[in-house]
């Protein structure tokens, strides 16, 4: 009979002494949640402007200008870094005995010169459009002088016309196919 009321005994301490420190482990996380709180909370409020504009919740012209422009320099330099890597790289004009080696060495040879000659018009294209944003005529279209949508430079910096201007100038392009 001792020895159950030993057991019993233990059991409330245990169980007495676990929700003590459940409460001392609760009330310690409570402490770090609003140490929490408080450093995240600003300390005063400060204005900040933001590079969105308040309508659209986009960049504004002048901003998505600015980027696209450090948009076109960084291809460019990726562009030109590549070209000069192909350059030193291009395998020498070797004669091999099979004519399929011949053959395929020159299809690729010819294909990475393909690939280079429309770099090589990118990067006029990245220069050209270099050169109007500094002039500040980016983003007028060439054919009706209308302004491009932001949305559009945003994707194809280096387009000279709005999208209606290039939709009829396609669709002249495929009545002239015919």
């Amino acid at each position: 009979m001792a020895k159950t009321r030993k057991k019993a005994s233990i059991k409330r301490t245990k169980k007495g002494g676990q929700s003590a420190r459940k409460s001392a482990v609760t009330s310690r996380r409570s402490k770090e949640k609003d140490k929490l709180k408080r450093s995240v909370e600003p300390k005063k409020k400060t204005t900040v402007t933001s590079p969105l504009s308040k309508e659209q919740g986009r960049p504004t012209r002048e901003e998505a200008i600015k980027s696209i422009k450090a948009e076109l320099l960084r291809q460019k330099s990726i562009l030109l870094g590549e070209a000069g890597a192909t350059i030193n790289n291009m395998p020498a004009a070797i004669l091999y005995p099979d004519l399929g080696d011949q053959a395929e060495m020159e299809i690729e040879r010819n294909f990475l010169l393909r690939l280079r000659g429309r770099e090589q018009k990118l990067l006029k294209k990245i220069d050209e459009a270099l050169e109007r944003i500094e002039n500040g005529t980016f983003g007028l279209c060439e054919i009706c002088g209308r302004e491009i949508d932001i949305r559009r430079l945003m994707a194809r910096p280096v387009t000279t016309m709005c999208i209606e201007c290039k939709m009829e100038q396609e669709e002249e392009e495929r009545i002239r196919e015919l």
